[in-house]
């Protein structure tokens, strides 16, 4: 799909339009953020904007770097002015995610949930009515508690796989020292609910659901269109 990579850049340019000068901005990870950060960057340079950006992951924190963009923490922003951020699926009309693809899910809830605005930037494709389904739900877990939080998984009807690396041997190790375990409970009837009940799990530290955070979703369509959900 040549196109999504287009869509998601246009999308991109359509979120940042609202920025202003120093306002601080809560930035996700991945390959659609990393079109962000350069957007940032120019923008911030062209128009002298002074901004300011949180990331949610050391390749966000070392990419806004060399974009000139000033870095801070969370610690030292405190309020986050406006947050960009991308998903694997976006169900309509409620707007809720699932996110945790990149692996960053525990510093981008963070982030997301402190923003006065979060904005989501996607592809068509990454539209869904239903949670779950083709998307697994990743779950960000201690490396101590990788066969009980699997074992209590299973038993919520769910089937958790560790996330294991492609360009090394062995699992994947979030920014935080922690394993991701992608958890297939096929289509979600209720979000709230499986939430409610894997964040009791022991050792479990956060869900790549994402719900009722979202103020505005701009999607990318094939025909080069933007669309803005709210």
């Amino acid at each position: 799909m040549s196109w999504v990579e287009g869509a998601k850049s246009k999308a991109v340019l359509k979120a940042l339009a609202p920025i202003k000068s120093g306002w601080v901005i809560g930035v996700g990870s991945g390959s659609t953020m990393a079109y962000a950060v350069v957007e940032l960057g120019r923008a911030n340079k062209a128009r002298k904007l002074q901004l300011s950006v949180v990331p949610t992951s050391h390749q966000i924190e070392n990419l806004a770097i060399s974009h000139g963009l000033n870095v801070r923490s969370l610690n030292e922003a405190v309020v986050i002015d406006f947050a960009i951020d991308g998903a694997d699926q976006v169900q309509l009309p409620s707007l809720n995610l699932i996110k945790g693809g990149g692996a960053a899910l525990l510093r981008e809830k963070i982030v997301d949930s402190a923003a006065r605005r979060l904005a989501i930037v996607v592809d068509e494709t990454k539209l869904s009515k239903h949670l779950g389904g083709r998307q697994a739900v990743p779950l960000e877990i201690l490396p101590m508690a990788q066969r009980s939080v699997q074992i209590r998984v299973t038993k919520m009807g769910g089937r958790a796989k560790l996330r294991e690396g492609s360009g090394k041997v062995g699992p994947v190790i979030t920014d935080n020292g922690n394993f991701i375990l992608d958890a297939d409970f096929g289509r979600i009837e209720n979000a709230a609910r499986l939430e409610r009940r894997l964040k009791a799990v022991p050792g479990l530290i956060e869900t790549g659901l994402f719900l009722n955070m979202v103020d505005v979703v701009y999607v990318g369509r094939q025909n080069g269109r933007v669309d803005l959900l709210e």
